[in-house]
C-alpha cells in the first residue's frame, strides 16, 4: 500500500461528483441543476411535513369530529377471576398490590389500576388498587378479603 492506491472506506463519502454553479464551460451553470423558477429552485427551500403541492392537505381534508378530554384517567382493569387464577396457580398467596400486579405483567409501572368485578372470588385476598367496581368490591369482601384504595 502506498499513497497512490489510497481510498476512503466504503460508504464513508457521499459526495455525488457534480460541482454546480462554476461556469458555462461545466455544463451545470446557470440554473445549477435546480430547473426554472418554482420553490425548489430557491435557496432555504424546505418541504412542509404534509405538503402535498398546493393542494389541499389529507390531514385537512378528512373531517374532524368528536372531542378528546385532555383530563381523563385511562385505568388498567383486573378482574377478579383473574386475581383467582393467580391464587391457583400459587403466584399469589394472601394479598395483592400494585408491584406484583406489575411483576405479573397486569400492569404498567405508570398505569392506574382498576379492579373490575368479572367471575368469582374464593380466594381471601388483601387487594391494593386505585380503584375498584362496586361489584369486585363487594366480591372481594364477601369472600372474607379486604379492598384497599392507594
Amino acid at each position: 500500500m502506498d499513497l497512490s492506491n489510497l481510498k476512503p472506506a466504503e460508504g464513508s463519502t457521499h459526495k455525488d461528483g457534480k460541482r454546480v454553479g462554476r461556469g458555462q464551460g461545466s455544463g451545470r451553470a446557470g440554473t445549477a441543476g435546480r430547473g426554472h423558477k418554482g420553490a425548489k429552485s430557491r435557496s432555504g427551500y424546505s418541504k412542509k411535513i404534509g405538503f402535498e403541492g398546493g393542494q389541499m392537505p389529507l390531514q385537512r381534508r378528512v373531517p374532524k369530529f368528536g372531542f378528546n378530554n385532555r383530563n381523563r384517567k385511562e385505568y388498567q382493569g383486573v378482574n377478579i377471576d383473574t386475581l383467582q387464577k393467580l391464587v391457583d396457580d400459587k403466584k399469589i398467596k394472601d394479598s395483592i398490590d400494585l408491584e406484583k400486579l406489575i411483576e405479573l405483567r397486569l400492569a404498567g409501572k405508570n398505569d392506574l389500576v382498576k379492579i373490575l368485578g368479572r367471575g368469582e372470588l374464593k380466594a381471601k385476598l388483601k387487594v391494593s388498587a386505585h380503584k375498584f367496581t362496586a361489584s369486585a368490591k363487594e366480591a372481594i369482601e364477601a369472600a372474607g378479603g379486604e379492598a384497599v384504595t392507594v
